[in-house]
């Protein structure tokens, strides 16, 4: 497999500084982060380390899913996948780890009943590579068929 690639170019400290992740491997883009956007509620434009991990973790879970699903002889149609990262005070070490991760998927599928979905779905959140590596974060799933 493949080795992907990316780096960050930061300029500055930590309140006033400000950087660019690049995606090297793909190539597909530069995009702006910043310790004070960061923490706000409002991103205005840059992105973290913790909305990257949840586009890592969705594209990931997303794929598992499908192969989960393929697996107990269901053919997945579509299925949407949303993760909420929380970033908070990390009380044991100090400084901010990551709290929790909520992962939402809706899907379509044909040969799978609810119970077989729910299979499906939990084995794709411990199967997943991404979940795999944070394995240290609290991971909720809420999984539901649409018809």
């Amino acid at each position: 497999m493949p080795t992907r690639t990316a780096r960050t170019a930061w300029n500055g400290t930590l309140e006033q500084g400000s950087g660019q992740v690049e995606l090297s491997s793909s190539k597909v883009g530069t995009y702006d982060v910043s310790f004070p956007k960061r923490a706000a509620d409002d991103a205005g434009g840059t992105t973290s380390p913790e909305e990257l991990i949840a586009a890592a973790h969705t594209a990931c879970y997303a794929m598992s899913l499908s192969a989960e699903i393929a697996g107990r002889g269901g053919k997945p149609l579509s299925h949407e996948v949303k993760a909420d990262v929380t970033l908070g005070p990390d009380q044991a070490n100090g400084g901010f780890k990551l709290t929790g991760i909520k992962l939402t998927v809706r899907a379509e599928v044909d040969g799978l009943d609810e119970a077989g979905f729910a299979e499906a779905a939990q084995a794709a959140k411990a199967n997943c590579p991404i979940s795999k590596a944070l394995a240290g974060v609290d991971i909720t799933l809420d999984a539901a068929l649409e018809s």
